[in-house]
């Protein structure tokens, strides 16, 4: 039994056609029929039924494929393996990110990643923060972006920033005249929260701990709204119905400026405002953090993620090194 021969009979099953399959391994029909019936003669199986117009897998044979498209899988692994002790920046690099940072970060870090390892392209998957710890205790991601604080599973951690947040408010509203605005004032208002399972909404209920009550009781139902995303929860304070926190990354450019400035931004209907604490202490924040498997051995393609992240412009944020 060779790799080529477990190669001839996936295509035949994919293809349900002898000539095509060969075209598509770029060998000649009798070579691959010579070597399938080669192969089902060792194992005293028959695997494929032959007709006039369609080949079809017999039962025993569509088992023996699913097993065979394995084992090229795990040979493919193998070169994969070899190529990154060549060179570590070689290959994907499975990278997860939790929601409220992901529409925000990525699109500067995919380009600043490509220009400077195009060798290592980002496999993405966005997730809850829990969801991408399982993933990586099982090898399914290599590595991680977080905001902390999340339960300590042993794994290596690397800061990137210290990112502050901001309320955001409809340009209606009074509090849009303001400056900046105390955790106190946003507790008379109705605050608009990410739903269960996001670690964001943690985070604001830390800033305004009075709102944990709604989410366990029908008063609190009717006074807050439970948005999927921030770009939903944004839409909602544009509208009016009520205010919310967002990381200091998910604010536009031009949102900061002056009225006239702000009245042409992506976001004309939404102000947004530093949040100041009335005893002097620092402003809300959290940091956020790249995390990878102790075990995982591409230092080299970790190094060059955070070097990607540490390339985009990140306003407002304090970077950590």
């Amino acid at each position: 039994m060779t790799l080529t021969e477990l190669k001839y009979i996936v295509a035949v099953a994919r293809e349900k056609h002898f000539g095509r399959a060969a075209e598509a391994c770029y060998v000649s029909q009798p070579t691959l029929s010579v070597a399938v019936k080669k192969l089902e003669e060792e194992l005293d199986v028959k695997l494929f039924e032959r007709s006039a117009s369609e080949v079809s897998v017999t039962p025993l044979g569509e088992e023996i494929v699913r097993q065979a498209q394995s084992v090229l899988e795990q040979a493919a692994a193998i070169k994969e393996i070899a190529k990154r002790g060549k060179d570590p920046l070689a290959g994907v690099l499975t990278l997860g990110v939790i929601y409220t940072i992901g529409p925000y970060l990525l699109p500067d870090l995919v380009r600043h990643a490509i220009k400077r390892t195009p060798q290592m392209p980002l496999m993405l998957q966005e997730n809850f923060t829990v969801k991408l710890l399982e993933m990586l205790r099982t090898g399914e991601i290599d590595c991680a972006i977080l905001a902390e604080p999340f339960p300590d599973t042993g794994l290596a951690i690397a800061p990137l920033y210290d990112e502050p947040f901001m309320a955001a408010v409809p340009s209606s509203h009074p509090l849009a005249q303001h400056k900046s605005v105390s955790a106190h004032e946003l507790k008379a208002e109705n605050m608009l929260l990410l739903g269960a399972g996001h670690c964001f909404r943690d985070h604001v209920l830390e800033v305004c701990p009075e709102f944990a009550r709604f989410a366990s009781n029908a008063e609190g139902i009717r006074k807050t709204f439970e948005g999927s995303s921030l770009e939903t929860i944004k839409h909602m304070v544009a509208a009016g119905m009520g205010v919310t926190l967002v990381p200091r990354l998910a604010v536009p450019r031009d949102a900061l400026q002056s009225t006239a400035r702000r009245r042409k931004s992506d976001e004309p209907h939404i102000c947004y405002l530093p949040i100041r604490e009335s005893d002097g202490s620092a402003p809300p924040m959290r940091r956020v953090v790249l995390a990878w498997r102790r075990s995982f051995t591409r230092y080299e393609a970790i190094a060059a993620l955070r070097n990607a992240i540490y390339a985009c412009e990140l306003p407002g944020v304090s970077r950590l090194s």
